[in-house]
């Protein structure tokens, strides 16, 4: 199973707001929003909440896709969020993420018996390539007890 496959299956709001994992890898997570009517806003493009959860989805991939394999002892943990929405959305949004901080740095402090914490940076784009939003959301690998 693949990490959107897993993600779609686990997430109930990602299959909600049928989200498509097009890329997920440990460098680069891209997450696409399918225009879709019940989910406008009041100017008729996608809702400012489902922009986020769209960011917020494809920060989880990659955080999934670089740190799966310290699944077995530490649980990923979103601490906080920010966005900010720069243009109009309308028609299908795509989300692409990165990792603030190398793997080996993050895995380093786990190893140390740390609770690292790392961000990622999403851009939120509509197809025409402007982008409408940018979110940086703030992870922590939290080591099982």
């Amino acid at each position: 199973m693949t990490v959107g496959e897993m993600l779609v299956a686990t997430v109930p709001m990602a299959r909600t707001l049928n989200l498509e994992f097009l890329e997920t890898t440990p460098e680069r997570a891209v997450v696409r929003l399918p225009d879709q009517a019940e989910y406008h806003n009041h100017v008729g493009g996608p809702h400012a909440g489902a922009m986020f959860t769209l960011a917020e989805s494809a920060s989880g991939a990659i955080v999934i896709a670089a740190f799966g394999d310290q699944m077995s002892r530490a649980v990923p943990l979103a601490v906080k969020a920010e966005i900010g929405y720069k243009k109009l959305a309308m028609g299908e949004v795509i989300a692409t993420a990165t990792l603030g901080r190398p793997i080996a740095d993050v895995v380093a402090q786990l190893d140390a018996g740390e609770r690292p914490e790392f961000p990622v940076a999403i851009e939120i784009q509509r197809a025409d390539g402007a982008v409408t939003g940018e979110m940086t959301v703030v992870w922590t690998l939290r080591p099982n007890s």
